[in-house]
């Protein structure tokens, strides 16, 4: 688990190659098991799941806790409650990451203020078991701060693929939005973990998904350093690749030019707040 680096500008802050599966807004948060302020109070905001973990993003810009990253290989204890009387609920423990800017193990809650807990938390433990088949160890691995600056992710990183994952289709039935336009933001860094496909990111060195259905695509993408590296060279013309949609041809989609400003880390975070 990392504290505060899974946000920026607003919105969420993603890894090279990870996808959204599942979006939920209006999710309450609360923790149990750590004395550090950030975990104090009832937290309220978005939670995204995706192909490499779960990521809590607060609405609340003076909390402590701006953003809660819950890599699959930290999470265990998981259960989803079903009370008699109340709402349901996922319950379960996430262990910090080396460098994740908190240490030992966490207790966490996830009430869904407009329903679906139930299926998200199934989503969650189907996920998380496909990607412990990739991860053998018992610690978590170490969080590596990206190198590079953030800009807004492409189309593939908002949906999942309509075709499923190794014959697994995420229950975007009971998920039906996705994250607003210009929240989801991007490094080239790729995930220090596994996910459900097994790799670190874009195996292929770049590109999105494309299902039976159809789906995005983005031939010959390059990183941000890729980019600039064009541009200095009087080349930008020829690098800024376009992304289309099979299903919707009128539509298209020019990524705009990186940000220069690096992640957010935690004591900026802080900063914000003392």
């Amino acid at each position: 688990m990392a504290l505060n680096t899974a946000h920026a500008n607003g919105g969420v802050l993603i890894h090279a190659g990870e996808c959204i599966l599942l979006f939920c807004d209006n999710v309450h948060m609360e923790f149990a098991g750590q004395d550090a302020k950030e975990f104090k109070g009832d937290k309220r905001g978005k939670l995204y799941l995706t192909t490499h973990r779960m990521i809590f993003n607060n609405k609340k810009q003076d909390d402590p806790m701006q953003s809660f990253s819950f890599p699959f290989v930290t999470l265990k204890d998981v259960e989803l409650e079903q009370p008699i009387f109340g709402a349901n609920y996922i319950k379960g423990k996430v262990r910090a990451q080396p460098g994740g800017n908190f240490t030992g193990e966490a207790k966490f809650k996830l009430h869904f203020k407009s329903g679906g807990a139930i299926d998200f938390g199934q989503a969650m433990l189907k996920a998380a078991t496909m990607a412990s088949r990739n991860y053998q160890n018992d610690m978590p691995p170490p969080y590596t701060p990206p190198t590079s600056g953030w800009y807004a992710a492409p189309p593939p990183a908002y949906s999942a693929n309509p075709a499923g994952y190794g014959g697994w289709v995420p229950p975007t039935n009971v998920f039906p939005d996705q994250p607003p336009a210009n929240t989801v933001y991007m490094t080239d860094a790729p995930p220090p973990y596994p996910g459900i496909n097994g790799n670190q990111g874009y195996s292929n060195g770049g590109g999105g998904w494309t299902g039976a259905a159809g789906g995005w695509t983005a031939p010959g993408e390059m990183t941000s350093a890729q980019r600039k590296e064009a541009e200095a060279n009087g080349s930008a013309s020829q690098v800024q690749n376009g992304y289309y949609d099979p299903n919707n041809p009128n539509f298209a989609y020019v990524p705009p030019p990186a940000y220069n400003e690096m992640p957010p880390t935690y004591s900026d975070a802080n900063k914000k707040n003392d």
